[in-house]
């Protein structure tokens, strides 16, 4: 459990900045080329530094790596690539001596093909009951020869397998990712079992993959895209799964955040009951176009949603997923959606970064939880990866036409000077890094105080030392045409201007932050932030 702030709520999870770290991408401890723990450890100082309350790791766990470590092998050890059980453990007593919690990630909705319950799934045979731990049925048509079920994949692709005895198995995901059958008491008890594991080493909280997706129709039914009810998405029966997992964490006094992608706001929200998770991510601001009146808008559902069960809301610009923020904020279409990613959209990176600093204001003065997603505080930019060095099997499956996500996943920038910026000191890093990414170092960004490194660490601080951060109230001011205007607790202000002229300060006290220099007169210019004392 991670120790709370004296300035913040007993509650620590309510109003934390969680800090994510894709371990093979953060930092190389032992020159291999992909980012382990002994990286990470070495690491936890500049975390400390930042001002994070808490770590979430993306997998960790013994994979195949076909999904960047969403394919699951074995959850009680740690893979090789990164390590060994004994140094996370290290990891998460070293890490709570400096205030900051550890989030473990659990992917419940299936498991990798090379997981034993798979492996003696597919020796076992039709009818067995090492199958019925997975979704096994025999196909459709005169031989069995079609899919069971017509269902359309996360990814692009097939959803059904065949195996060589003629049975089909599900995988919403990649064929390597069999999905689980959460009516079988076996994967129900198997998940608790994992969730004592992770407790008992003391990691403060669980971040769950796919969260709506684990239970089934039964009947697998047959499903048009964009009819209801989906017979694989937000089923009823998984809050009875949610809530048996909500008192293990309540024994060990731990949290959880869903991944849950719903565009019902009232399905949304039982998630969030009081003897469910929570937290879940918001999505719904992570897509967002940088366009005022539908920044206000999400920000108003979003706190809507949560109102009725009391829930903290989360807010995220980006994560391992999308395209990083001063991208996606420099391009003509600006909002975030995996069909849209095409090679070749033009980017404006100056203004994308002006944003980009903005919207880090924004978000760090709305009421709820923060996710900064590792190189988010640095000004990253997505990077081009050349085509046969792609890793991600949304571009593989796409057939080459969608770019994937390798692009937000390029190893940190630490060292400006040093061999693959110091992000290892041996192999090249498992994903190529830009060329100019030397002004995005650490160390030359630490020294700069105008950098994106250097405002993050002050509106950190700032939102842990100031009153008016964090849980609470936002009530909206009068303000000029595109412009955002709120009131926190305490006379606490945030401005935003998103027109493309400049716009008058309301009257304050103090300037506490800018997200860039106020203009001469001392109005804020157009894509630019302040925090204000009223």
């Amino acid at each position: 459990m991670v120790a709370p702030h004296p300035s913040r709520t007993d509650d620590w999870w309510r109003d934390a900045v969680i800090y994510q770290v894709y371990p093979r991408s953060f930092a190389d401890g032992d020159g291999d080329g992909t980012g382990d723990l002994a990286g990470v450890r070495g690491r936890l100082p500049y975390l400390a530094e930042l001002g994070v309350d808490a770590v979430w790791f993306t997998p960790w766990y013994a994979s195949p790596m076909v999904d960047g470590g969403y394919d699951v092998a074995d959850y009680r050890a740690i893979d090789p690539a990164f390590g060994t059980l004994d140094e996370a453990e290290k990891l998460i007593a070293e890490a709570a001596e400096l205030g900051i919690g550890v989030i473990v990630d659990i992917v419940p909705n299936h498991v990798s093909d090379q997981h034993p319950w798979f492996r003696a799934a597919l020796e076992a045979g039709p009818g067995s009951p090492e199958r019925e731990r997975f979704h096994f049925r025999p196909g459709r048509g005169e031989h069995g020869e079609l899919p069971p079920n017509d269902w359309p994949s996360q990814f692009s692709g097939n959803t059904w397998t065949r195996v060589p005895d003629g049975e089909w198995y599900l995988h919403l995901f990649t064929p390597e990712q069999p999905d689980l059958n959460w009516a079988h008491p076996d994967v129900r008890k198997e998940h608790e079992d994992i969730l004592r594991f992770w407790f008992s080493r003391g990691v403060a909280g669980v971040r769950i993959d796919s969260a709506a997706l684990l239970v089934k129709d039964p009947a697998l039914p047959d499903y048009t895209e964009g009819t209801d009810p989906c017979p694989y998405i937000d089923q009823d029966e998984l809050h009875d799964i949610y809530r048996s997992w909500r008192a293990i964490a309540d024994e060990y006094g731990a949290v959880f955040v869903g991944e849950v992608w719903l565009p019902d706001a009232e399905r949304f929200a039982r998630y969030l009951r009081p003897d469910e998770l929570h937290t879940a991510f918001n999505f719904a601001f992570l897509a967002c176009p940088w366009e005022p009146d539908r920044l206000r808008r999400t920000i108003d559902n979003t706190l809507a949603e949560h109102a009725p069960v009391g829930a903290p809301a989360t807010w995220v610009l980006c994560n391992h997923d999308v395209t990083r923020t001063v991208t996606r904020y420099g391009r003509e279409d600006t909002a975030f959606d995996f069909a849209t990613k095409r090679f070749g959209t033009p980017t404006d990176l100056e203004l994308g970064t002006r944003r980009a600093r903005a919207a880090a204001l924004l978000t760090l003065a709305l009421p709820g939880s923060v996710y900064l997603y590792q190189g988010e505080e640095l000004g990253l930019p997505e990077a081009d990866i050349p085509r046969e060095r792609i890793q991600d099997p949304m571009h593989l499956r796409s057939g080459g036409t969608d770019p994937g996500r390798d692009g937000c996943r390029v190893p940190l920038p630490w060292a400006a000077e040093a061999p693959w910026y110091g992000f290892g000191t041996g192999a090249e890093p498992w994903l190529p890094q830009p060329e100019d990414w030397a002004r995005y170092a650490v160390d030359r960004q630490s020294a700069d105080p105008e950098s994106m490194l250097a405002l993050y660490r002050e509106a950190m601080q700032l939102r842990r030392s100031e009153k008016g951060f964090g849980d609470g109230t936002l009530t909206w001011l009068p303000a000029a045409e595109g412009v955002l205007a709120f009131a926190r607790d305490e006379g606490l202000l945030c401005v935003v201007n998103l027109s493309e002229r400049p716009a008058a300060l309301p009257t304050y006290q103090r300037l506490l932050l800018a997200s860039g220099p106020l203009a001469a007169d001392g109005s804020l210019p157009s894509d630019t932030a302040v925090w204000l004392r009223a």
